[in-house]
């Protein structure tokens, strides 16, 4: 079964103050970056998700967004899947030189 890289973005919803990403905008510009506007601050969960396919993986990790990872009142969350690097490094030997399967 191949093993795909998750990686789940979870933010505040814009309708929830975020006094952490206000800290940061604070911090930044007290350090001389300017032009630096709203900061938000959120979380990156990576997982490898063992799946038949990439829907697979997906609605894996969504259901775990759903029920743990992310809190439905207050926070949004992204799913992106790719194959890992072993599944992508076995799909390249699978194939010939000219990029047709063996």
């Amino acid at each position: 079964m191949p093993t795909f890289h998750v990686d789940v973005r979870v933010t505040l919803r814009p309708v929830i103050l975020d006094p952490q990403g206000k800290a940061v905008a604070g911090g930044l510009h007290s350090l001389g970056f300017t032009g630096i506007g709203q900061v938000r601050v959120g979380k990156l969960i990576a997982l490898e998700i063992d799946a038949a396919d990439e829907a697979e993986a997906t609605s894996t990790a969504e259901a775990a967004c759903r029920q743990l990872l992310a809190n439905p009142v207050m926070e949004d969350f992204a799913v992106t899947v790719t194959p890992s690097a072993d599944a992508a490094t076995a799909a390249l030997a699978a194939q010939s030189a000219d990029g047709t399967p063996r």
